[in-house]
């Protein structure tokens, strides 16, 4: 599933392609993914400059002025940057034509993606209101990790991966920050000290950055017509390597389930 990084790094990917382009055509192929694609669309983004791309935990937020096209790469969706008159795909789902002859394409091989729009301020959008801080923004930091977490009886991995809680911390980067922090994903998140949560903060701000970063050294694949989207390639330490050696102290990395969701771990190093 592309997580915060990898939704970054195809943020970054593709702004310098359209944004600031007008839009000339949009292209509805298969209208059912995770939420029906709105119609209106086709007739309502034609001759619209796209002003802007943010990015909002893992939706893609392409700003017009007369609204906002929210884009989400659900489980397998991926972006491309193509000529408009590039060969169709079987899992391509929508196109985003503009002026200057190239489209963005959504491929969506398990369709559980989304392009919505709002013709309201973005802020109060039901999916987006509700969300955290972003990680990487000075509105994250321990003393909040240490004020939402008391009296919460909910394991630490499951914790920094609510989304209210703050935003954009997938499976991966807990696991990844948890273990370099020296943290046991199952230790409840009440039980952890403000010192430790401090820590915490600055670890998952230094393994995201760390991650977007090899994310740029493979943007060029995005003007590609090969459909790699770019994801990194990293050296993860625990994530994936059950019954490894502890990169730390040797001994056998442990896998566990914890809210549907694995978590690898050094019963040594982390506590």
């Amino acid at each position: 599933m592309p997580e915060l990084p990898e939704v970054e790094t195809a943020r970054r990917g593709i702004t310098p392609h359209i944004q600031g382009e007008n839009v000339t055509e949009v292209i509805i192929r298969h209208p059912t993914l995770r939420w029906p694609i709105p119609g209106e669309l086709t007739h309502q983004l034609p001759g619209q400059p796209l002003q802007s791309i943010q990015r909002r935990a893992k939706y893609l937020l392409l700003n017009f002025p007369s609204g906002t096209l929210i884009l989400h790469l659900g489980m397998s969706g991926s972006l491309r940057i193509l000529p408009k008159e590039s060969a169709v795909e079987k899992h391509d789902h929508f196109d985003l034509v503009m002026a200057n002859g190239l489209c963005l394409r959504l491929n969506d091989p398990r369709r559980f993606g989304a392009v919505l729009w709002s013709d309201d301020a973005i802020h109060s959008h039901p999916l987006i209101k509700t969300l955290g801080p972003e990680p990487l923004s000075d509105d994250f930091d321990g003393a909040l990790l240490y004020q939402k977490s008391r009296k919460r009886n909910i394991a630490i991995k499951q914790f920094l991966m609510d989304n209210k809680v703050v935003v954009g911390v997938g499976n991966i980067y807990a696991n990844e920050s948890l273990f370099l922090c020296g943290i046991d994903p199952r230790r409840k998140a009440a039980s952890i000290n403000s010192v430790r949560y401090q820590r915490l903060a600055t670890i998952v701000k230094q393994v995201l950055n760390e991650a977007i970063k090899q994310g740029g050294t493979t943007l060029k694949d995005f003007t590609q017509s090969d459909g790699k989207p770019g994801y990194f390639q990293q050296q993860l330490r625990v994530y994936g390597r059950a019954g490894e050696a502890c990169p730390s102290c040797g001994k056998s990395i442990k896998q566990i389930t914890q809210g549907q969701r694995s978590s690898f771990y050094c019963a040594h190093c982390q506590r």
